[in-house]
């Protein structure tokens, strides 16, 4: 289902409530008490800020609750407005929109789960760690942080025992994630989330594991993918014909609106996947932090919103 396809909901804040140093959890229900949209383990709500700006939230309560939905806020001095918007001016009572649930991030079938949590990326790995437990396959899982008191949910993980090492990084330095890992095997399913430097340093560990392990999502870019303002080329519309040029600097979401043809969008930063687009024609420049490395070298996918093209034009399925 793609975004456009997925409506806007008016959902209530029922409880704001701290968690750690720098992270609040909201509870948003039906403002007429009635039911929340259904969801699963890795899936997203976008919260809508503003007609401009949109942010995505894991969530991260009980998927089987039909009556609540729960995300994770952390502050971000850098942020871009979201989390000074829920920090700073939203508070209990208050109404706002959103779009979802989607699942970029779904927790698939495996015989054994290594999941990494990193910060705030705890948010999608607490309702995976809990089916986990009620289907009965074996887990385990390392969470990290700058120190304790900025590490959310600990008290909910406690219940777990030692298949949960808590790792405070002002105590033990980095996680060791070889260590972690341990050898490369078949049937085990590595997830992981949080800050870029930990997910590069995962995509390092799991290099010499079987194809399809590691799974992972990106709240930011990978550094320096975006810097690069590339060269101009020509985007074709397959189902009209229309022929976009786009600038250098220019992004293939804004030259196509530009020229009357929308694309459904939402991060602007190829870490979301909403505007995933098929591409029939073309070699493209994948800059996204979305894509499997399987999906790019197969050529039949772009995220437009940042991906740009290693050939003159680029043939795409809209």
């Amino acid at each position: 289902m793609t975004l456009s396809e997925l409506s806007d909901v008016e959902l209530l804040v029922d409880q704001i409530v701290p968690e750690a140093h720098g992270v609040v959890s909201l509870t948003l229900v039906s403002p007429a008490g009635g039911l929340v949209p259904r969801w699963a383990p890795g899936a997203h709500i976008d919260v809508l800020i503003s007609p401009d700006l949109e942010r995505q939230y894991s969530l991260c309560g009980d998927p089987d609750d039909e009556k609540s939905l729960r995300i994770a806020v952390l502050r971000e001095p850098e942020s871009r407005g979201g989390s000074q918007w829920v920090h700073e001016r939203l508070n209990a009572g208050d109404v706002i929109r959103v779009r979802g649930p989607r699942n970029n991030f779904e927790l698939q079938e495996a015989d054994e789960y290594l999941f990494i949590a990193g910060g705030i990326g705890i948010t999608p790995i607490l309702p995976m760690i809990a089916a986990c437990e009620e289907r009965q396959v074996p887990w385990r899982m390392i969470y990290g942080g700058r120190q304790l008191d900025s590490m959310a949910f600990t008290g909910d993980l406690e219940r777990y025992g030692d298949r949960i090492r808590i790792w405070p990084q002002d105590r033990f330095g980095l996680i060791d994630i070889a260590g972690f890992l341990g050898a490369p095997r078949t049937g085990a399913a590595i997830y992981c989330c949080g800050p870029g430097p930990l997910l590069d340093a995962v995509e390092v560990a799991a290099e010499t594991w079987p194809a399809g392990s590691l799974h992972m999502e990106r709240f930011r870019p990978k550094a320096g993918v975006l810097d690069d303002p590339g060269q101009p080329f020509d985007v074709i519309v397959e189902s009209t014909g229309i022929q976009v040029h786009v600038r250098s600097g220019q992004s293939i979401v804004d030259a196509c609106k530009l020229a009357g043809v929308h694309i459904p969008t939402s991060c602007g930063e190829g870490t979301c996947g909403t505007c995933e687009t098929g591409l029939l024609e073309g070699t493209a420049d994948h800059r996204d932090s979305f894509l499997t490395p399987l999906e790019k070298e197969s050529g039949e996918v772009i995220m437009p919103c940042c991906s740009r093209a290693k050939t003159p034009s680029l043939v795409l399925d809209l």
